[in-house]
């Protein structure tokens, strides 16, 4: 090869950069070509040294990484050859050199030795970390396709010039080197073809024992950055909805077992700095030497001044940098990358104008230029895409985290820290606060990004027109203050419309548990106004954000514009010469435009950063409060205090408490999960099927489970809504006897169950013969009657412990609880004959709505009912919709709406954007008027104009801004009130059927949506979608030829977008219904924190949180790897367009004028981001109208009948007398049941008091819903005072008859606001019913009287209080009517006795129906009605039915009455 043109004569001076590169052979010609020299050197030697930089990172990374190992594949060992015989081909190229010195007359260049041996050593090194990545597991590298890609591109470039010099010079060609590098071109490809390749799971991988592993880990790596892998998922959805059976496995890094101990760890590491520090600031010198008792006074003290001064705070952000951070770091790399990318467009923007002006430069600039954007382009778009994906799966983690954090902390906060946190307050932490922070760390990196931007712009700019784009700048410094002070103002509004939130959730939620007495005591509407009350107050806060809002949108969309405004008119105003040529113009104005981007950006992250800060700063607290202590207290509570202070679930004052061994505790008001009753007994332990059924006929639950649909399977509602109050006690006792613990702590589980029941379940359960004889049993009660048996007896006066000893010890003292039993025996006979009743005579009155089926006794086969489990269903799951978002949702949201305003925001938003466009033209206008004496003579008619409209476009922004927020608010005051309306007017058998969880959802989540959501993304989409037409517009006006492509690209675009959304929308939905029940869970665990953690089952209840959250995250996770699906491709499609436009002005530059040309391209470059923001934005305003949707859902369900009738056919003050005459009634609970009471005809005298008795499922409670009309008659009717009450309103009939219902329920609220919601009493009446309830000395040693505020659900009251202040309701409405449910289940002898005589003293002219509970409050009444089997049995006076010796003698005897 002696006529080549050797690097080096003789090796005397190795490079000559004239020998490297030759500009006219390169670039002034028609016929471009590189140097031999840069050829053997720079191209070789490029790829070697990215290998050589990449590997020992990557070694490291693959060393900490290790997923396993791969065994030998075909396509690693044709990996593994091909390096090989790479490697030896170089090496036959270094011998061939050598060969050639000792032959040959000249002395070849030394550059022949030293590259093939480089690119040896490199192929040895290629090879090594193939099989090194197979070793730990790497399926299919990045680092190795990027380096073969490398090598082929520059190896390319050599094969073209060879191919020239053999046609050109055949006598200058060397046979050796031609063949060896045809040989290695030819194995490249080989190569890189073979790294697209994936290779086999590696061994003991999850992926293979997963039923529907992810394909992400097994994808290869283009298929990877391309996100192709969920094509497969797509292609599912677009065919038919998606299901849940069709989605993916998390990867294992995204569950929560991995994610949620990370940032525990981290955050209890934080904490324990924190009280190291605390210890080391206060307290220097330690007393050393006082050892015992002093010593630990030493120690307290200290404490108590750590406490007093103000402490250092654990910082939950470090801990969350700490988990999160080392992975959300590469997003940060991939960020920078990106940012630099972006320039490269105004760059070849301003070589390609400069390409059209000057017309001796070669054609293949141009198409070189167009072909360079469009790689640019698309390797930005595929890094901009990989750095949203890591950010997304961060965001994801960290919800994971949260969530998991918050639940394993509420699970063990002391009860003083439960007061301060209510249940809304810890929901909102789990639903919104966690959401704050995913949405904040998709653009976190912004805030050094937007920074950086700006500063690469302004360089560029400054490049571009000098100094007077200072002006420019002092514009954007302005404008940061006002933005500034805006964020400010809104992060206050932010945090006032939070409290709004917290409390109308928190009030909803209560509502919701309550919603039977709302309905009973026809309180809806009070209600309804309190929430209303408190929806005003955050849609006011809503108003002033969105003027806050109009006013950023207006400084923010007109920013660029100002910008550029400034900057040309100090650019032209400074001297006569400076000329605004296309180029200057347009290069200028595309750098304004990526300038817009950050400027935009960083407000929003800003206050997305306020928001968090408030976000983490709840949590931050939440989760510092206080835990319990291990050993519990001393406490000023009566009884059931005791039992929470054995438990440690009270606040210790002093003393302390131990228990020894497991414990299991029986709570007073019993705590029963939304799962089968199987379930609920069992409670987590293995099934021991004798034992079970033991503990089963122990607490008298086989009766129980005959009525019951599907036995044992039958699926309990949430708190246990179709269970009776008795069959709820006998539940929550049957699971602690079947989990078999050594320490029994029981809150008095025989209150609410008939005395031949308690009397069952004492001796079978309690008592010295019963299956807890050998365990320790705490036992509270009110039954007098069970004393004589226990070992030691506690009494307990006002909080103190009085007496204590053994039954016959304390009779003899002759102290308190000798009068006590001698005053009350009498009433409590059933200690006489210590008979035994057998099973079948067990009896317990059942008091709710939905007793979901009474068969008759012939069909109750256990077996058969256990094959049809889906007879025991009862709560429906929230359902997904599927299909397109029906036209008539976005109507209904336009309606709510209203139309002007509608019309008027469209109107705003096309003017803004004609103002725009045309803005612009007349800039392109501008720059090509002719230069006169190198001055341009109407620039200041130009200049003013140019100003003129942007003047224009700013004022409309303004204007569509501010509309469309109004119109926002509007509808969703009207979306809101319409559900709050319909959900209240629901029947009881709804709230039964819907878990609460999914009614909060929609109060909760599905509002804020409305709220804040819809708004902004409507306007956004709008903005983009005016946007993306002008663009089209602009660029066909230029450029004509792109008309061709246009339509194709459109309908591509439009496929991809259709494609994309149909599965997007129903991983949305998915997603959305497979979130309720982590907060239906969270709510349920809540309520039975205490059972929890007696019953030591923290673990699993964190375990079944994990898996709703896992759940929920597996319908997420696919949904944001179809938006960078979607992403990626859309982005190319906006890539082609530019690209297009850039070769069509390429080919059209002898007719083009520089200008057009400039604008053109200019908008080109905007339109890819303006592409993906309108498909974003569509899918997204599609995806969040669901929530429009959702909260519709409940104006088609059932409604009761009307509350009032107009006008009132009533005579006032009825009923006036209170007879009640019912004539064949008959009902069933669904209509799909029989009849659950058939043909009862009675007639109630005035003032008659009636008791009604009988076994559980006669239809008791039944016949008290259907005097409410909680549950409509299906045949008969019931008069009042002659009035047939189904012709009535239901307001009208339920305020004017009285019931105390079996569960008192309180309110979070006052005193009077509880006894008296819509005020309609004086306070001395108020007063009146208090005294007469005996509560009169209570409430006047309250500190606040009636403003008192009673906690959620009444739970600073005892039960008994809780009670009383039922009948005081009563007494207040004194109505000629009052029903009693089994009123007087819950508390003492006492309590019952005053109940009673207030009852006998106060309503001694009304008509009483007692639901009666112990039969001997009802020997004295007039009459008796016995049902049984939900039809009349007997209907007399007391001494008549015992006298007959039927059915309700045989009760008073088994209740020892008789």
């Amino acid at each position: 090869g002696g006529a080549e043109i050797p690097c080096a004569k003789g090796g005397s001076r190795p490079l000559k950069w004239s020998r490297l590169s030759d500009w006219n052979r390169t670039w002034y010609t028609d016929n471009p070509d590189f140097t031999q020299c840069f050829q053997n050197t720079v191209l070789v030697w490029l790829p070697c040294l990215y290998l050589w930089i990449c590997a020992p990172i990557y070694l490291m990374y693959l060393r900490s990484h290790d997923r396993g190992y791969i065994c030998m594949s075909h396509i690693n060992k044709a990996r593994t050859a091909v390096g090989l015989l790479l490697w030896i081909i170089c090496w036959s190229d270094v011998f061939f050199s050598f060969w050639e010195r000792s032959h040959s007359s000249s002395v070849p260049a030394p550059v022949h030795l030293v590259s093939p041996t480089l690119l040896g050593f490199t192929m040895l090194l290629a090879t090594f970390l193939i099989q090194y990545e197979r070793m730990k597991g790497v399926q299919s590298s990045g680092v190795m396709l990027i380096y073969w890609l490398l090598a082929l591109l520059c190896a390319t470039v050599t094969f073209r010039s060879k191919i020239f010099q053999a046609l050109d010079q055949p006598s200058t060609v060397c046979v050796w080197r031609y063949t060896t590098f045809y040989i290695y071109y030819a194995l490249l490809l080989a190569s890189l073809l073979l790294s697209c390749l994936t290779d086999q799971p590696p061994l003991f991988s999850e992926a293979i024992k997963d039923s529907n592993p992810c394909p992400e880990p097994g994808a290869n790596f283009l298929s990877r950055i391309t996100f192709w892998w969920i094509t497969r998922m797509m292609v599912t959805g677009y065919r038919r909805p998606l299901e849940e059976k069709d989605l993916w496995s998390l990867n294992s890094e995204d569950r929560s077992h991995t994610v949620v101990p990370q940032l525990v760890c981290h955050w209890n590491t934080e904490c324990q700095k924190v009280k190291r520090s605390g210890k080391m600031l206060y307290s220097p010198k330690k007393a050393m030497h006082s050892e015992g008792k002093e010593g630990r006074a030493v120690e307290e003290s200290e404490i108590l001044i750590v406490k007093a001064q103000k402490t250092k705070e654990s910082s939950l952000f470090w801990a969350l940098c700490r988990t999160f951070g080392p992975y959300f770091f590469i997003s940060c790399l991939y960020k920078i990358i990106q940012d630099v990318l972006m320039f490269v467009g105004p760059e070849i923007l301003r070589l390609l104008i400069r390409f059209v002006n000057n017309s001796s430069a070669p054609y293949w600039h141009g198409y070189f230029y167009a072909a360079l954007l469009f790689i640019c382009t698309c390797v930005q778009s595929l890094i901009l895409q990989k750095y949203f994906h890591v950010c997304f799966v961060s965001g994801m983690r960290l919800r994971t985290a949260i969530i998991g954090a918050v639940y394993r902390k509420a699970l063990v906060i002391s009860s003083a820290a439960r007061r301060t946190s209510t249940v809304g307050e810890m929901v909102n932490l789990m639903s919104v606060d966690a959401q704050r922070f995913m949405d904040l760390i998709t653009y976190i990196n912004m805030i050094w990004s937007a920074p950086l931007q700006v500063v690469l712009a302004l360089y560029f700019l400054w490049q571009n027109l000098g100094p007077s784009v200072l002006a420019g700048v002092a514009v954007m410094v302005l404008m940061v203050p006002i933005n500034a002070v805006i964020a400010m103002k809104t992060k206050t509004y932010q945090v006032a419309q939070m409290k709004s939130k917290d409390n109308r959730i928190k009030l909803m939620n209560e509502m919701l548990n309550g919603i039977k007495v709302l309905k009973l005591y026809a309180w809806e509407l009070a209600f309804k106004d309190k929430v209303s009350k408190i929806r005003e107050s955050e849609l006011r806060v809503l108003k002033k954000t969105a003027y806050l809002g109009a006013m950023s949108s207006f400084t923010w969309i007109c920013a660029p514009f100002l910008v550029a405004l400034s900057t040309f008119t100090v650019y032209v105003l400074i001297d006569e010469k400076n000329v605004l040529d296309a180029q200057k113009a347009f290069v200028s104005l595309a750098l304004f435009n990526i300038l817009r981007f950050p400027l935009n950006m960083l407000p929003m992250v800003i206050s997305s950063m306020v928001q968090a800060s408030v976000s983490l700063k709840r949590l931050r607290v939440f989760l510092s409060h206080e835990e319990l202590q291990e050993d519990g207290v001393n406490y000023t509570f009566p009884l059931s205090s005791l039992l929470s202070a054995l438990l440690g679930e009270m606040d210790k004052l002093e003393g302390t408490v131990a228990v020894k061994g497991s414990v299991a505790y029986v709570p007073q008001q019993a705590w029963i999960q939304n799962a089968t009753l199987k379930d609920n007994i069992m409670f987590g332990q293995e099934r021991r099927q004798t034992w079970y059924q033991r503990v089963v006929e122990a607490c008298a639950l086989q009766p129980d489970l005959e009525i019951l649909p599907a036995g044992d399977d039958t699926e309990i509602g949430e708190k246990g809504v179709n269970l009776s109050g008795g069959q709820k006690q006998r539940v929550s006792l049957a699971r602690a006897v079947y989990c078999d613990r050594a320490v029994y702590l029981l809150d008095d589980p025989l209150s609410a169950v008939d005395a031949h029941v308690g009397k069952h379940i004492f001796e079978q359960v309690v008592g010295p013969q019963g299956l807890l004889k050998n365990k320790t049993r705490v036992l509270v009660t009110h039954g007098l009657s069970y004393l004589p048996q226990t070992d030691l007896i506690l009494v307990m006066v006002e909080g103190e412990i009085t007496e204590m000893g053994s039954y016959q010890h304390l009779m003899a003292t002759e102290g308190a609880f000798a009068e006590f039993q001698r005053t009350y025996a009498a009433v409590d006979h059933n200690n006489d004959d210590g008979k035994m009743f057998l099973n079948k005579e067990l009896s317990n009155s059942s008091s709710s709505v939905s007793k979901l089926c009474q068969k008759n006794e012939e069909d109750k086969v256990l077996g058969e009912k256990a094959k049809q489990p889906e007879v025991g269903k009862l709560t429906e799951p929230d359902k997904a919709s599927t299909g397109l978002v029906k036209l008539s949702v976005f109507g209904s949201y336009l309606k709510a709406i209203g139309v002007i305003l509608s019309c008027i925001s469209l109107l705003l938003f096309l003017t803004q954007n004609l103002v725009s466009l045309f803005s612009n033209y007349w800039l392109s206008l501008w720059t090509d008027d002719p230069v006169v004496n190198g001055t341009q003579p109407n620039r200041l008619m130009r200049l003013g104009v140019y100003g003129a409209l942007g003047l224009s476009q700013g004022v409309s922004v303004f204007g569509y801004s501010l509309s469309t927020s109004i119109g926002g608010i509007l509808a969703s005051r009207c979306l809101h009130q319409s559900m709050l309306y319909d959900v209240l007017r629901s029947p009881m058998s709804f709230f039964e059927r819907t878990p609460s969880g999914n009614l909060v959802n929609r109060f909760a989540k599905e509002m804020d949506t409305i709220d804040t959501v819809i708004p902004s993304i409507i306007k956004m989409f709008m903005g983009s979608m005016f946007n993306v037409m002008g663009s089209c517009i602009i660029i066909l006006i230029a450029t004509p030829l792109v008309a061709i492509i246009i339509p194709v690209l459109g309908l591509l675009y439009f496929f991809v977008q259709r494609f994309y959304v149909a599965s997007s929308r129903q991983l949305k939905r998915l997603e959305s219904v497979s979130r309720s029940p982590i907060y239906t869970h969270f709510n349920e665990t809540l309520l039975g924190t205490s059972v929890i953690r007696a019953f030591g089952e923290q673990e699993r209840f964190i375990r079944e949180s994990d898996q709703c959250v896992d759940h929920n995250q597996k319908a997420y996770y696919p949904s944001i790897v179809a938006n960078r699906w979607l992403a990626v491709r859309l982005e190319f499609v906006g890539n082609c367009i530019v690209s297009f436009a850039a070769l069509f002005a390429v080919i059209a530059r002898e007719s083009l004028s520089p200008g057009i040309m400039g604008l053109s391209i200019s908008y080109a470059l905007q339109l890819t981001s303006s592409l993906t923001w309108l498909v974003r934005m569509s899918s997204e305003v599609e995806t969040n109208i669901v929530a429009v949707e959702r909260v519709k859902e409940y104006s088609d369900t059932e409604k009761e009948a009307e509350w009032t009738h107009e006008p009132s056919s009533l005579p006032t003050g009825w009923p006036t007398e209170g007879c009640i005459e019912i004539r064949g009634l008959g009902l069933r609970y669904r209509h799909d049941l029989d009849l659950a009471i058939r043909n009862i005809t009675i007639k109630i005298h005035q003032g008659e008091k009636v008791g009604i008795v009988g076994r559980t499922g006669a239809g008791k409670s039944s016949l008290t819903l259907a005097l409410f009309r909680i549950i409509e008659a299906s045949e008969g009717q019931i008069f009042i005072d002659g009035v047939d009450i189904a012709q009535l309103g239901l307001h009208e009939l339920r305020s004017r008859i009285t019931i105390i219902p079996q569960d008192p329920v309180l309110f979070s609220g006052s005193l009077r606001m509880n006894l008296d919601p819509f005020e309609s009493f004086s306070d001395e009446e108020v007063w009146r019913s208090l005294e007469y309830s005996h509560l009169k000395s209570f409430v006047s040693g309250l500190p606040n009287k009636l403003s008192h505020e009673c906690s959620e659900g009444g739970e600073n009251l005892s039960v008994g209080q809780r009670q009383l202040l039922c009948l005081a309701r009563a007494l207040l409405r004194k109505t000629k009517i009052l029903v009693l449910d089994e009123a007087t289940a819950a508390v003492d002898m006492e309590t019952d006795n005053l109940i009673q005589s207030t009852i006998r003293s106060q309503f001694e002219d009304c008509t009483v129906l007692t639901i009666a509970h112990r039969l001997n409050t009802i020997m004295d009444y007039t009459r008796v009605l016995v049902l049984d089997k939900g039809e009349m049995a007997e209907f007399d006076s007391p001494s008549n039915l015992l006298a007959q010796r039927g059915a309700f003698y045989k009760m008073a005897k088994d209740a020892g009455l008789v």
